[in-house]
Protein backbone atom coordinates (compact mmCIF):
# COMPACT_ATOMS: atom_id res chain seq x y z
CA UNK A 1 0.00 0.00 0.00
CA UNK A 2 1.59 3.26 -1.15
CA UNK A 3 1.39 6.42 0.94
CA UNK A 4 -0.81 9.08 -0.61
CA UNK A 5 1.08 12.32 -1.37
CA UNK A 6 0.35 15.39 0.73
CA UNK A 7 -0.18 18.44 -1.52
CA UNK A 8 0.69 21.92 -0.29
CA UNK A 9 -1.90 24.32 1.12
CA UNK A 10 -1.84 26.32 -2.11
CA UNK A 11 -2.40 23.20 -4.24
CA UNK A 12 -5.32 22.16 -2.05
CA UNK A 13 -6.74 25.69 -2.29
CA UNK A 14 -6.49 25.51 -6.09
CA UNK A 15 -8.33 22.17 -6.08
CA UNK A 16 -11.01 23.59 -3.76
CA UNK A 17 -11.43 26.56 -6.09
CA UNK A 18 -11.87 24.26 -9.11
CA UNK A 19 -14.45 22.13 -7.30
CA UNK A 20 -16.33 25.22 -6.11
CA UNK A 21 -16.41 26.62 -9.65
CA UNK A 22 -18.13 23.43 -10.86
CA UNK A 23 -21.19 24.05 -8.67
CA UNK A 24 -20.97 27.19 -6.45
CA UNK A 25 -24.46 26.84 -4.97
CA UNK A 26 -24.00 23.16 -4.14
CA UNK A 27 -20.65 23.57 -2.39
CA UNK A 28 -21.86 26.63 -0.48
CA UNK A 29 -18.60 28.52 -0.64
CA UNK A 30 -15.01 29.03 0.45
CA UNK A 31 -13.60 30.19 3.78
CA UNK A 32 -10.28 31.86 2.89
CA UNK A 33 -8.10 32.64 5.87
CA UNK A 34 -4.98 34.81 5.81
CA UNK A 35 -4.78 38.02 3.76
CA UNK A 36 -2.08 38.29 1.13
CA UNK A 37 -1.29 38.01 -2.57
CA UNK A 38 -2.21 34.31 -2.72
CA UNK A 39 -5.76 34.98 -1.52
CA UNK A 40 -6.10 37.99 -3.83
CA UNK A 41 -4.95 35.89 -6.77
CA UNK A 42 -7.42 33.12 -5.90
CA UNK A 43 -10.36 35.56 -5.73
CA UNK A 44 -9.26 37.14 -9.01
CA UNK A 45 -9.24 33.73 -10.70
CA UNK A 46 -12.70 33.01 -9.33
CA UNK A 47 -13.97 36.31 -10.73
CA UNK A 48 -12.85 35.25 -14.19
CA UNK A 49 -15.20 32.25 -14.08
CA UNK A 50 -18.28 33.41 -12.12
CA UNK A 51 -20.05 36.67 -11.30
CA UNK A 52 -18.82 38.14 -8.00
CA UNK A 53 -20.74 40.61 -5.82
CA UNK A 54 -19.04 42.18 -2.79
CA UNK A 55 -21.14 42.54 0.37
CA UNK A 56 -20.44 45.74 2.37
CA UNK A 57 -19.00 44.96 5.79
CA UNK A 58 -21.65 47.04 7.62
CA UNK A 59 -24.65 46.43 5.36
CA UNK A 60 -27.97 47.26 7.02
CA UNK A 61 -31.15 45.23 6.98
CA UNK A 62 -32.87 47.50 4.46
CA UNK A 63 -30.12 47.05 1.88
CA UNK A 64 -29.74 43.35 2.65
CA UNK A 65 -33.38 42.33 2.26
CA UNK A 66 -34.73 45.13 0.06
CA UNK A 67 -37.45 47.68 0.72
CA UNK A 68 -38.26 51.23 -0.23
CA UNK A 69 -36.01 53.13 -2.63
CA UNK A 70 -36.10 56.47 -0.85
CA UNK A 71 -34.76 58.68 -3.66
CA UNK A 72 -37.05 57.14 -6.30
CA UNK A 73 -40.05 57.31 -3.97
CA UNK A 74 -39.51 61.01 -3.21
CA UNK A 75 -39.13 61.77 -6.92
CA UNK A 76 -42.20 59.76 -7.96
CA UNK A 77 -44.46 60.81 -5.12
CA UNK A 78 -45.29 57.22 -4.23
CA UNK A 79 -43.42 54.25 -2.78
CA UNK A 80 -40.99 52.51 -5.12
CA UNK A 81 -39.54 49.18 -4.05
CA UNK A 82 -36.04 47.94 -4.74
CA UNK A 83 -34.48 44.50 -4.56
CA UNK A 84 -32.24 43.61 -1.66
CA UNK A 85 -28.61 42.58 -1.87
CA UNK A 86 -29.40 38.89 -1.32
CA UNK A 87 -31.91 38.95 -4.18
CA UNK A 88 -29.40 40.62 -6.50
CA UNK A 89 -26.77 38.00 -5.65
CA UNK A 90 -28.86 35.01 -6.75
CA UNK A 91 -27.02 32.78 -9.18
CA UNK A 92 -23.66 34.39 -8.43
CA UNK A 93 -21.04 34.42 -5.69
CA UNK A 94 -21.01 36.81 -2.71
CA UNK A 95 -17.65 38.06 -1.39
CA UNK A 96 -17.84 38.79 2.35
CA UNK A 97 -14.80 40.84 3.51
CA UNK A 98 -13.82 40.98 7.21
CA UNK A 99 -15.84 37.83 7.74
CA UNK A 100 -14.53 37.42 11.31
CA UNK A 101 -16.43 40.62 12.22
CA UNK A 102 -19.81 39.62 10.80
CA UNK A 103 -22.48 40.05 13.47
CA UNK A 104 -24.71 37.12 14.48
CA UNK A 105 -27.81 38.87 13.11
CA UNK A 106 -26.24 39.43 9.69
CA UNK A 107 -24.86 35.88 9.66
CA UNK A 108 -28.33 34.54 10.47
CA UNK A 109 -29.91 36.45 7.57
CA UNK A 110 -27.31 35.21 5.09
CA UNK A 111 -27.56 31.62 6.38
CA UNK A 112 -31.35 31.72 6.08
CA UNK A 113 -31.04 32.95 2.48
CA UNK A 114 -28.63 30.10 1.69
CA UNK A 115 -31.04 27.53 3.14
CA UNK A 116 -34.34 28.81 1.76
CA UNK A 117 -33.42 29.80 -1.79
CA UNK A 118 -34.51 27.57 -4.65
CA UNK A 119 -31.77 25.58 -6.33
CA UNK A 120 -31.61 27.91 -9.36
CA UNK A 121 -31.56 31.03 -7.16
CA UNK A 122 -28.89 30.03 -4.65
CA UNK A 123 -25.56 31.83 -4.43
CA UNK A 124 -22.09 30.88 -3.33
CA UNK A 125 -20.32 32.59 -0.44
CA UNK A 126 -16.61 33.46 -0.10
CA UNK A 127 -15.62 34.40 3.45
CA UNK A 128 -12.46 36.54 3.57
CA UNK A 129 -11.14 36.04 7.10
CA UNK A 130 -8.49 38.52 8.29
CA UNK A 131 -8.44 37.29 11.92
CA UNK A 132 -5.03 37.59 13.54
CA UNK A 133 -5.67 34.79 16.06
CA UNK A 134 -6.93 31.29 15.34
CA UNK A 135 -9.98 31.84 17.56
CA UNK A 136 -11.03 34.94 15.57
CA UNK A 137 -13.29 33.21 13.09
CA UNK A 138 -16.52 33.97 11.20
CA UNK A 139 -19.81 32.89 12.79
CA UNK A 140 -20.41 29.14 12.88
CA UNK A 141 -23.72 29.56 11.04
CA UNK A 142 -21.71 30.58 7.95
CA UNK A 143 -18.62 28.36 8.20
CA UNK A 144 -20.96 25.38 8.64
CA UNK A 145 -22.55 26.14 5.27
CA UNK A 146 -19.40 26.44 3.13
CA UNK A 147 -17.57 23.33 2.00
CA UNK A 148 -13.94 24.46 1.95
CA UNK A 149 -11.66 26.16 4.47
CA UNK A 150 -8.23 27.22 3.17
CA UNK A 151 -5.44 28.95 5.11
CA UNK A 152 -3.38 30.95 2.60
CA UNK A 153 -1.42 33.10 5.02
CA UNK A 154 1.95 31.54 4.17
CA UNK A 155 1.23 30.63 0.53
CA UNK A 156 2.50 32.35 -2.60
CA UNK A 157 0.41 33.05 -5.70
CA UNK A 158 2.68 30.78 -7.72
CA UNK A 159 1.59 27.74 -5.70
CA UNK A 160 -1.98 28.08 -7.00
CA UNK A 161 -0.97 26.92 -10.45
CA UNK A 162 -2.30 28.21 -13.75
CA UNK A 163 -5.03 25.68 -14.54
CA UNK A 164 -8.14 27.37 -15.88
CA UNK A 165 -11.30 27.01 -13.86
CA UNK A 166 -14.00 24.75 -15.28
CA UNK A 167 -17.33 26.13 -16.41
CA UNK A 168 -20.24 25.58 -14.00
CA UNK A 169 -22.06 22.32 -14.60
CA UNK A 170 -25.45 22.37 -16.28
CA UNK A 171 -26.69 19.78 -13.79
CA UNK A 172 -25.27 18.49 -10.49
CA UNK A 173 -26.02 14.98 -11.77
CA UNK A 174 -22.81 15.30 -13.81
CA UNK A 175 -20.78 14.88 -10.60
CA UNK A 176 -19.97 11.18 -10.10
CA UNK A 177 -21.50 9.79 -6.89
CA UNK A 178 -19.54 8.10 -4.11
CA UNK A 179 -19.92 4.39 -3.63
CA UNK A 180 -21.28 2.98 -0.40
CA UNK A 181 -17.75 1.97 0.61
CA UNK A 182 -16.53 5.50 -0.08
CA UNK A 183 -19.25 7.06 2.06
CA UNK A 184 -18.48 4.64 4.88
CA UNK A 185 -14.78 5.54 4.67
CA UNK A 186 -15.53 9.28 4.80
CA UNK A 187 -17.84 8.68 7.76
CA UNK A 188 -15.00 6.85 9.54
CA UNK A 189 -12.66 9.81 8.94
CA UNK A 190 -15.34 12.20 10.18
CA UNK A 191 -15.79 10.16 13.34
CA UNK A 192 -12.04 9.90 13.96
CA UNK A 193 -11.59 13.68 13.68
CA UNK A 194 -14.63 14.54 15.80
CA UNK A 195 -16.58 16.15 12.95
CA UNK A 196 -20.22 15.71 13.91
CA UNK A 197 -21.81 17.76 11.11
CA UNK A 198 -23.97 16.06 8.51
CA UNK A 199 -23.32 18.94 6.12
CA UNK A 200 -19.58 18.31 6.29
CA UNK A 201 -20.05 14.65 5.30
CA UNK A 202 -22.28 15.68 2.39
CA UNK A 203 -19.71 18.26 1.26
CA UNK A 204 -16.97 15.63 1.47
CA UNK A 205 -18.91 13.22 -0.74
CA UNK A 206 -19.54 16.01 -3.29
CA UNK A 207 -15.87 16.99 -3.21
CA UNK A 208 -14.77 13.43 -3.93
CA UNK A 209 -17.09 13.35 -6.94
CA UNK A 210 -15.88 16.76 -8.11
CA UNK A 211 -12.26 15.59 -7.86
CA UNK A 212 -13.06 12.64 -10.12
CA UNK A 213 -14.92 14.92 -12.55
CA UNK A 214 -11.95 17.30 -12.75
CA UNK A 215 -9.69 14.35 -13.60
CA UNK A 216 -12.06 13.29 -16.40
CA UNK A 217 -13.26 10.14 -14.62
CA UNK A 218 -16.80 8.94 -13.97
CA UNK A 219 -15.78 6.86 -10.92
CA UNK A 220 -14.55 8.02 -7.50
CA UNK A 221 -11.18 6.57 -6.51
CA UNK A 222 -9.33 6.51 -3.20
CA UNK A 223 -7.27 9.56 -4.22
CA UNK A 224 -10.53 11.51 -4.61
CA UNK A 225 -11.68 10.46 -1.15
CA UNK A 226 -8.30 11.54 0.28
CA UNK A 227 -8.71 14.96 -1.35
CA UNK A 228 -12.19 15.27 0.17
CA UNK A 229 -10.87 14.34 3.61
CA UNK A 230 -8.10 16.96 3.34
CA UNK A 231 -10.23 19.78 1.98
CA UNK A 232 -13.45 19.34 3.94
CA UNK A 233 -12.92 17.23 7.06
CA UNK A 234 -9.40 18.15 8.23
CA UNK A 235 -10.11 21.90 8.75
CA UNK A 236 -13.19 20.97 10.83
CA UNK A 237 -11.34 18.56 13.14
CA UNK A 238 -12.06 18.92 16.86
CA UNK A 239 -9.73 16.15 18.04
CA UNK A 240 -6.72 14.23 16.89
CA UNK A 241 -7.34 10.77 15.41
CA UNK A 242 -6.50 7.88 17.73
CA UNK A 243 -3.13 6.16 17.17
CA UNK A 244 -3.22 2.84 15.34
CA UNK A 245 -3.10 -0.36 17.41
CA UNK A 246 0.37 -1.50 18.43
CA UNK A 247 0.25 -4.51 16.15
CA UNK A 248 -0.32 -2.18 13.17
CA UNK A 249 2.41 0.33 13.95
CA UNK A 250 5.16 -1.75 12.36
CA UNK A 251 5.95 -1.05 8.77
CA UNK A 252 4.04 -3.14 6.27
CA UNK A 253 6.21 -5.60 4.33
CA UNK A 254 7.13 -4.46 0.83
CA UNK A 255 4.94 -5.79 -1.98
CA UNK A 256 6.26 -8.85 -3.83
CA UNK A 257 8.18 -8.17 -7.04
CA UNK A 258 6.27 -8.56 -10.28
CA UNK A 259 6.63 -11.87 -12.11
CA UNK A 260 9.41 -12.21 -14.63
CA UNK A 261 8.62 -10.66 -17.92
CA UNK A 262 6.21 -8.12 -16.45
CA UNK A 263 7.13 -4.50 -15.86
CA UNK A 264 5.33 -1.58 -14.31
CA UNK A 265 3.34 0.48 -16.76
CA UNK A 266 1.99 4.00 -16.36
CA UNK A 267 -1.45 2.54 -15.75
CA UNK A 268 -0.42 0.33 -12.84
CA UNK A 269 -0.78 3.05 -10.23
CA UNK A 270 -4.33 3.77 -11.30
CA UNK A 271 -5.18 0.08 -11.30
CA UNK A 272 -3.96 -0.16 -7.72
CA UNK A 273 -6.41 2.62 -6.82
CA UNK A 274 -9.44 0.48 -7.53
CA UNK A 275 -11.93 2.67 -5.67
CA UNK A 276 -12.01 0.45 -2.56
CA UNK A 277 -10.90 2.91 0.15
CA UNK A 278 -8.69 2.23 3.14
CA UNK A 279 -10.17 4.29 6.04
CA UNK A 280 -6.89 4.25 7.98
CA UNK A 281 -5.04 5.76 5.05
CA UNK A 282 -7.71 8.43 4.58
CA UNK A 283 -7.50 9.32 8.27
CA UNK A 284 -3.72 9.58 7.92
CA UNK A 285 -4.08 11.91 4.93
CA UNK A 286 -6.65 14.08 6.74
CA UNK A 287 -4.53 14.30 9.89
CA UNK A 288 -1.53 15.43 7.83
CA UNK A 289 -3.66 18.25 6.38
CA UNK A 290 -4.79 19.67 9.73
CA UNK A 291 -3.36 23.24 9.94
CA UNK A 292 -0.35 23.44 12.30
CA UNK A 293 -1.96 25.99 14.65
CA UNK A 294 -5.10 23.91 14.93
CA UNK A 295 -3.04 20.74 15.42
CA UNK A 296 -1.27 22.38 18.38
CA UNK A 297 -4.57 23.54 19.85
CA UNK A 298 -6.08 20.08 19.54
CA UNK A 299 -3.04 18.50 21.16
CA UNK A 300 -3.38 20.88 24.11
CA UNK A 301 -7.09 20.14 24.42
CA UNK A 302 -8.13 23.69 23.65
CA UNK A 303 -11.41 24.41 21.88
CA UNK A 304 -11.75 27.10 19.27
CA UNK A 305 -14.01 29.92 20.30
CA UNK A 306 -16.36 31.98 18.21
CA UNK A 307 -15.63 35.17 16.44
CA UNK A 308 -15.00 38.20 18.47
CA UNK A 309 -13.77 36.41 21.57
CA UNK A 310 -11.30 38.31 23.64
CA UNK A 311 -11.73 41.68 25.26
CA UNK A 312 -14.82 42.67 27.20
CA UNK A 313 -18.44 41.82 26.59
CA UNK A 314 -20.55 43.58 23.97
CA UNK A 315 -23.31 46.02 24.85
CA UNK A 316 -25.56 48.48 23.05
CA UNK A 317 -24.45 52.08 22.95
CA UNK A 318 -26.38 55.11 21.63
CA UNK A 319 -23.25 57.04 20.61
CA UNK A 320 -20.27 54.95 19.50
CA UNK A 321 -19.21 51.51 18.37
CA UNK A 322 -20.07 49.26 15.46
CA UNK A 323 -23.22 50.45 13.63
CA UNK A 324 -26.31 48.26 13.98
CA UNK A 325 -29.67 48.37 12.23
CA UNK A 326 -31.84 51.30 13.31
CA UNK A 327 -34.78 50.63 15.62
CA UNK A 328 -38.11 52.33 16.23
CA UNK A 329 -37.94 54.90 19.03
CA UNK A 330 -37.50 58.54 19.91
CA UNK A 331 -34.12 60.30 20.15
CA UNK A 332 -33.95 60.47 23.91
CA UNK A 333 -31.27 59.67 26.45
CA UNK A 334 -28.46 60.47 24.04
CA UNK A 335 -29.85 58.38 21.16
CA UNK A 336 -29.46 59.93 17.71
CA UNK A 337 -32.12 60.25 15.04
CA UNK A 338 -31.68 57.91 12.06
CA UNK A 339 -33.02 60.30 9.44
CA UNK A 340 -32.77 58.08 6.37
CA UNK A 341 -34.38 55.13 8.14
CA UNK A 342 -37.15 57.41 9.43
CA UNK A 343 -37.91 58.61 5.90
CA UNK A 344 -37.91 55.03 4.60
CA UNK A 345 -40.44 54.06 7.27
CA UNK A 346 -42.70 57.03 6.43
CA UNK A 347 -42.73 56.89 2.61
CA UNK A 348 -44.95 53.78 2.14
CA UNK A 349 -47.78 55.43 4.14
CA UNK A 350 -47.93 58.77 2.32
CA UNK A 351 -50.75 57.88 -0.09
CA UNK A 352 -52.90 56.56 2.74
CA UNK A 353 -52.26 59.60 4.91
CA UNK A 354 -53.12 62.00 2.08
CA UNK A 355 -56.38 60.14 1.46
CA UNK A 356 -57.38 60.83 5.04
CA UNK A 357 -57.83 64.53 4.22
CA UNK A 358 -54.40 65.91 5.11
CA UNK A 359 -53.77 68.84 2.70
CA UNK A 360 -50.41 70.17 3.91
CA UNK A 361 -47.55 69.73 1.44
CA UNK A 362 -44.54 67.59 2.22
CA UNK A 363 -44.09 64.26 3.97
CA UNK A 364 -46.40 63.19 6.80
CA UNK A 365 -44.14 61.70 9.47
CA UNK A 366 -45.82 60.07 12.46
CA UNK A 367 -44.36 59.08 15.80
CA UNK A 368 -44.25 55.41 14.79
CA UNK A 369 -42.03 56.29 11.80
CA UNK A 370 -39.19 57.69 13.89
CA UNK A 371 -36.07 55.52 14.04
CA UNK A 372 -32.95 55.94 16.16
CA UNK A 373 -29.38 54.86 15.52
CA UNK A 374 -27.78 52.06 17.52
CA UNK A 375 -24.22 50.94 18.02
CA UNK A 376 -22.55 47.90 19.52
CA UNK A 377 -19.62 48.72 21.78
CA UNK A 378 -17.25 46.38 23.56
CA UNK A 379 -16.72 47.11 27.22
CA UNK A 380 -13.21 47.13 28.64
CA UNK A 381 -12.22 44.06 30.64
CA UNK A 382 -10.52 44.23 34.04
CA UNK A 383 -8.45 41.34 35.40
CA UNK A 384 -8.49 41.52 39.20
CA UNK A 385 -5.64 39.64 40.86
CA UNK A 386 -6.15 38.53 44.47
CA UNK A 387 -2.76 37.34 45.73
CA UNK A 388 -2.12 35.42 48.93
CA UNK A 389 0.84 37.36 50.41
CA UNK A 390 1.03 35.36 53.63
CA UNK A 391 3.47 32.67 54.69
CA UNK A 392 6.99 31.82 53.65
CA UNK A 393 6.20 31.61 49.92
CA UNK A 394 4.78 35.14 49.76
CA UNK A 395 7.67 36.67 47.84
CA UNK A 396 7.60 33.92 45.22
CA UNK A 397 3.86 34.35 44.69
CA UNK A 398 4.15 38.10 44.38
CA UNK A 399 6.97 37.74 41.87
CA UNK A 400 4.77 35.43 39.78
CA UNK A 401 1.86 37.87 40.02
CA UNK A 402 4.10 40.77 39.07
CA UNK A 403 5.36 38.99 35.97
CA UNK A 404 1.83 38.02 34.93
CA UNK A 405 0.58 41.58 35.47
CA UNK A 406 3.39 42.95 33.31
CA UNK A 407 2.66 40.47 30.51
CA UNK A 408 -1.06 41.30 30.56
CA UNK A 409 -0.47 45.05 30.64
CA UNK A 410 1.81 44.71 27.61
CA UNK A 411 -1.29 43.60 25.69
CA UNK A 412 -3.66 46.05 27.40
CA UNK A 413 -4.09 48.33 24.41
CA UNK A 414 -4.71 45.40 22.09
CA UNK A 415 -7.30 43.56 24.19
CA UNK A 416 -8.73 46.60 26.02
CA UNK A 417 -7.63 45.07 29.30
CA UNK A 418 -6.99 46.77 32.63
CA UNK A 419 -5.43 45.17 35.68
CA UNK A 420 -6.14 45.56 39.41
CA UNK A 421 -4.26 43.94 42.28
CA UNK A 422 -5.45 42.97 45.75
CA UNK A 423 -3.12 41.36 48.31
CA UNK A 424 -4.26 39.74 51.56
CA UNK A 425 -1.99 39.04 54.53
CA UNK A 426 -2.01 39.51 58.29
CA UNK A 427 -5.49 40.62 59.36
CA UNK A 428 -6.85 42.28 56.23
CA UNK A 429 -6.88 42.65 52.45
CA UNK A 430 -5.30 45.66 50.76
CA UNK A 431 -6.00 47.28 47.41
CA UNK A 432 -2.49 47.63 45.99
CA UNK A 433 -3.45 48.69 42.50
CA UNK A 434 -6.80 50.12 41.35
CA UNK A 435 -7.80 49.26 37.75
CA UNK A 436 -5.13 50.66 35.44
CA UNK A 437 -3.25 50.15 32.18
CA UNK A 438 -0.11 51.79 33.50
CA UNK A 439 2.78 49.35 33.67
CA UNK A 440 4.89 51.84 35.65
CA UNK A 441 2.18 52.19 38.27
CA UNK A 442 1.83 48.42 38.57
CA UNK A 443 5.56 47.94 39.08
CA UNK A 444 5.66 50.66 41.73
CA UNK A 445 2.77 49.08 43.66
CA UNK A 446 4.47 45.67 43.68
CA UNK A 447 7.98 46.82 44.55
CA UNK A 448 7.90 47.09 48.33
CA UNK A 449 5.03 44.88 49.47
CA UNK A 450 5.81 43.06 52.76
CA UNK A 451 4.92 39.37 53.05
CA UNK A 452 4.23 36.85 55.79
CA UNK A 453 1.63 36.63 58.55
CA UNK A 454 -1.82 35.07 58.58
CA UNK A 455 -4.10 34.30 55.63
CA UNK A 456 -7.32 36.39 55.64
CA UNK A 457 -8.68 34.61 52.56
CA UNK A 458 -12.28 35.61 53.30
CA UNK A 459 -11.32 39.28 53.43
CA UNK A 460 -9.51 38.99 50.10
CA UNK A 461 -12.47 37.33 48.40
CA UNK A 462 -14.89 39.88 49.87
CA UNK A 463 -12.79 42.76 48.56
CA UNK A 464 -12.51 41.41 45.02
CA UNK A 465 -16.24 40.62 45.02
CA UNK A 466 -17.06 44.21 45.97
CA UNK A 467 -14.59 45.58 43.42
CA UNK A 468 -15.81 43.30 40.64
CA UNK A 469 -19.48 44.07 41.30
CA UNK A 470 -18.81 47.79 41.20
CA UNK A 471 -16.89 47.52 37.93
CA UNK A 472 -19.66 45.44 36.37
CA UNK A 473 -22.20 48.12 37.25
CA UNK A 474 -20.01 50.69 35.49
CA UNK A 475 -19.99 48.65 32.27
CA UNK A 476 -16.70 46.78 32.66
CA UNK A 477 -16.22 43.02 32.30
CA UNK A 478 -14.32 41.80 35.40
CA UNK A 479 -12.37 38.55 35.70
CA UNK A 480 -11.23 37.46 39.17
CA UNK A 481 -7.91 35.62 39.44
CA UNK A 482 -7.24 34.26 42.93
CA UNK A 483 -3.73 32.93 43.66
CA UNK A 484 -3.90 30.92 46.87
CA UNK A 485 -3.54 27.49 48.42
CA UNK A 486 -7.04 27.85 49.90
CA UNK A 487 -5.95 27.48 53.55
CA UNK A 488 -7.36 30.58 55.24
CA UNK A 489 -6.77 30.96 58.98
CA UNK A 490 -8.11 34.47 59.71
CA UNK A 491 -11.87 34.90 59.94
CA UNK A 492 -13.71 38.05 58.91
CA UNK A 493 -13.95 39.15 62.55
CA UNK A 494 -10.13 39.00 62.87
CA UNK A 495 -10.03 35.82 64.98
CA UNK A 496 -7.55 33.04 64.30
CA UNK A 497 -10.19 30.33 64.19
CA UNK A 498 -9.37 28.16 61.18
CA UNK A 499 -12.84 26.57 61.01
CA UNK A 500 -14.54 29.97 61.08
CA UNK A 501 -12.03 31.29 58.54
CA UNK A 502 -12.80 28.41 56.19
CA UNK A 503 -16.55 28.95 56.53
CA UNK A 504 -16.18 32.71 55.92
CA UNK A 505 -14.06 32.06 52.83
CA UNK A 506 -16.65 29.65 51.39
CA UNK A 507 -19.40 32.17 52.12
CA UNK A 508 -17.43 34.90 50.35
CA UNK A 509 -16.89 32.53 47.41
CA UNK A 510 -20.64 31.90 47.18
CA UNK A 511 -21.19 35.68 47.14
CA UNK A 512 -18.88 35.90 44.12
CA UNK A 513 -20.96 33.22 42.37
CA UNK A 514 -24.22 34.98 43.27
CA UNK A 515 -22.85 38.21 41.74
CA UNK A 516 -22.25 36.38 38.46
CA UNK A 517 -18.54 37.22 38.35
CA UNK A 518 -16.27 35.05 36.22
CA UNK A 519 -13.12 33.81 37.88
CA UNK A 520 -10.31 31.31 38.17
CA UNK A 521 -8.65 29.94 41.30
CA UNK A 522 -4.99 29.10 40.78
CA UNK A 523 -3.72 26.65 43.37
CA UNK A 524 -0.05 27.56 43.93
CA UNK A 525 0.63 25.14 46.79
CA UNK A 526 3.47 22.62 46.20
CA UNK A 527 0.82 19.94 45.68
CA UNK A 528 -2.82 20.46 44.68
CA UNK A 529 -5.02 20.65 47.77
CA UNK A 530 -8.78 20.17 48.25
CA UNK A 531 -9.14 23.52 50.07
CA UNK A 532 -8.43 25.57 46.93
CA UNK A 533 -10.71 23.34 44.85
CA UNK A 534 -13.50 23.91 47.39
CA UNK A 535 -13.07 27.69 47.10
CA UNK A 536 -13.25 27.42 43.30
CA UNK A 537 -16.41 25.33 43.56
CA UNK A 538 -18.04 27.89 45.85
CA UNK A 539 -17.14 30.69 43.41
CA UNK A 540 -18.28 28.60 40.40
CA UNK A 541 -14.88 29.40 39.00
CA UNK A 542 -12.35 27.38 37.08
CA UNK A 543 -9.82 25.53 39.24
CA UNK A 544 -6.25 25.33 37.94
CA UNK A 545 -3.66 23.46 40.01
CA UNK A 546 -0.40 25.17 39.12
CA UNK A 547 2.22 24.21 41.71
CA UNK A 548 5.09 25.24 39.39
CA UNK A 549 3.53 28.62 38.69
CA UNK A 550 5.42 31.20 36.69
CA UNK A 551 4.54 34.44 34.97
CA UNK A 552 4.13 32.90 31.49
CA UNK A 553 2.00 30.04 32.79
CA UNK A 554 -0.27 32.43 34.68
CA UNK A 555 -0.56 34.74 31.68
CA UNK A 556 -1.45 31.79 29.41
CA UNK A 557 -4.19 30.58 31.77
CA UNK A 558 -5.68 34.05 32.15
CA UNK A 559 -5.37 34.85 28.46
CA UNK A 560 -7.41 31.74 27.62
CA UNK A 561 -10.29 33.13 29.70
CA UNK A 562 -10.27 36.75 28.51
Amino acid sequence: MTTLPAPSAAEDAALALQAFALWPAGFGGLWLRGPGPARDALVERLGSAVALKRMPAHIDGERLHGGIDLAASLAAGHSVSRAGFLQEARGGVVIAPLAERITPSLAGSVAQALDQAEAAERFGLVLLDDGAERDEVPPLSLTERVAFACDLGSSSPGGLGTTELPSPLASPAEIPPCSTEGLEALAAVSLALGVDSGRALRFAALTAGASARLEGRDRVLESDLAAAARLVLAPRATRLPPPPPEDQQDEAPPPPPPPEGETDTPGDEEREDNGVPDPDQLIEAAAAAIPPGLLEALADGRVRRGAGSGGGSRHLSPLRGRPLAARQGLPRGGARLALIDTLRAAVPWQALRRSEGEKRPGLRIMKDDVRVRRFEARSASVTIFAVDASGSAAFTRLAEAKGAVELLLAQAYVKRTEVALVAFRGQEATMLLPPTRSLTRARRALTELPGGGGTPLAAGLSMVCTLGTGLARRGYTPLLVVLTDGRGNIALDGSTNRAAATEDALKAGRAVAAAGLAGVVIDISPRPRPEAAAIASAMRARYVPLPQANAKALSAVIGALT
